[in-house]
């Protein structure tokens, strides 16, 4: 029973290690690797709470310890994947400004998620690991984007994870238990496949992730264009009404 229990939190420690290892593999130059840890890591980060609400053993000190992977894997690993590839040549004040907002926002999203209770079906604001996965995967677009673009995009990210955009929830569908069995075997399958086409999977996987930013980047802009168009109709009344 205790080691039932633990499973969910074995899963969380994976999607730690992977973040750390996606850290220990940008130092070391080897890009694609250090983005493709960072996408098996949200794997494992979906896992652990499936695996917790299959096995009915959902915990304080489970959520507390997935945030707490959830900075390192999906702040703090892309945003040193994107320092490393894209703002080593640029002045310091300014690259370490917008390197350590990711990650700060990052917290200030979890920290949210963790004592508000979101809307059902919903997250409010861009969950971290998309926005890390997003990063982590543009940053392999180096030699075809310059930093400028780079910049915008991580603050456009960091702000999405503190905004107030409703994000639909794919995590809202539980996992059988009997799935569980298999949950190892794919994620082996999954580092496997990362390891022989880490360029590839990682630019492939860029894709949903950055249509899944997007989305709420519209929503936002539909909503300030709602709000406006009802203050020019609220004006346009106001104005009737006085002559």
């Amino acid at each position: 029973m205790m080691i039932t229990k633990s499973i969910p939190n074995l899963f969380t420690l994976g999607n730690l290690f992977l973040g750390m290892l996606a850290i220990m593999l940008a130092l070391d130059g080897k890009y694609s690797l250090a983005a493709i840890m960072v996408i098996v890591a949200m794997l494992l980060d979906g896992l652990d709470g499936q695996a917790a609400r299959a096995l009915n053993c959902s915990s304080e000190f489970g959520k507390e310890l997935d945030s707490l992977s959830d900075v390192i894997s999906f702040g703090v690993a892309p945003a040193i994947i994107m320092y490393i590839i894209a703002f080593n040549d640029v002045p310091h004040g300014l690259s370490w400004i917008v390197t350590a907002i990711f990650p700060m926002c990052g917290a200030l999203r979890l920290a949210r998620f963790n004592v508000h209770k979101g809307i059902p079906g919903y997250f409010v604001g861009l969950p971290i690991p998309a926005a890390g996965g997003v990063l982590a995967t543009l940053s392999l677009f180096h030699k075809d984007i310059s930093f400028p673009y780079f910049m915008i995009a991580m603050l456009l990210l960091s702000y999405l994870m503190v905004s107030s955009v409703k994000y639909p929830n794919f995590k809202k569908h539980g996992l059988p238990k009997k799935a569980l069995v298999y949950a190892p075997f794919v994620i082996i399958f999954a580092i496997a496949i990362a390891v022989m086409f880490p360029d590839q999977l990682s630019k492939l996987i860029f894709i949903p992730l950055v249509i899944y930013a997007l989305y709420g980047l519209k929503q936002n802009v539909d909503k300030l264009l709602r709000r406006n168009k009802r203050h020019d109709e609220d004006s346009e009344e106001s104005f009737g009404s006085r002559h």
